[in-house]
């Protein structure tokens, strides 16, 4: 992958050092890790580093549709590890969470209280962290490149109605904009290749006045 993977190589080992000198310094047991994206993967972002080109069969993106700037889950959901020796254990988890959530999660963790007004969107979720519970958020509002949202809720999520172009030409990621509202079941199509609405127009209509009433 040329200075691309040169680069996600410097990260793993930086990861190693910084994971190395806590244990050194006896901080394992005393320190929340957290580890993770500002956005789902992009291959040729401008830089011209010849990442496409030695990209060959990987698929950064996994089964998910999409990437940076996308609509689709390949544009926001994102890595989210948490290491915390002796009160995370070893696991994965499906529970809705959003980076937003740090700001009221580690608020919580400290004892500090948040400011009237202040962070009104994030969620304590905390206890999720921790494996003490499987509460979801509610919902989860994401924002595509052209300003286009999008909710999850529960396994449901919904894209509204856009005519913003369909693939970003300078990065040729797809960017899940359509004419008419598209709703997928993200626990039986996580890779969000068949749009449903027209089967759950009540679901659409649902969604489509929480969104608004949130916004």
């Amino acid at each position: 992958m040329g200075p691309r993977g040169d680069a996600i190589v410097e990260f793993d080992w930086s990861v190693g050092q910084i994971l190395n000198t806590l244990e050194k310094l006896g901080l394992t047991e005393n320190t929340l890790i957290i580890l993770t994206s500002d956005n789902g993967p992009v291959v040729d972002d401008g830089y011209k580093d010849e990442a496409v080109e030695r990209l060959g069969s990987h698929k950064p993106a996994g089964i998910y549709r999409g990437g940076k700037y996308s609509s689709f889950e390949a544009g926001t959901r994102i890595p989210f590890i948490i290491s915390w020796s002796g009160k995370v254990k070893p696991g994965t988890s499906s529970t809705l969470i959003s980076q937003m959530d740090l700001f009221g999660s580690l608020a919580r963790l400290t004892g500090q209280p948040i400011p009237e007004n202040a962070a009104t969107d994030s969620y304590n979720s905390l206890d999720s962290w921790l494996g003490q519970t499987d509460k979801d958020r509610d919902f989860i509002i994401q924002e595509s490149l052209s300003g286009t949202l999008s909710i999850v809720s529960g396994n449901w999520k919904y894209i509204t109605p856009s005519r913003a172009n369909r693939i970003d030409l300078n990065t040729n990621i797809e960017l899940g904009q359509d004419t008419i509202p598209q709703l997928y079941n993200l626990l039986n199509d996580a890779g969000e290749r068949k749009n449903i609405s027209g089967e759950y127009p009540d679901k659409v209509k649902e969604l489509s006045q929480l969104l608004d009433s949130i916004k």
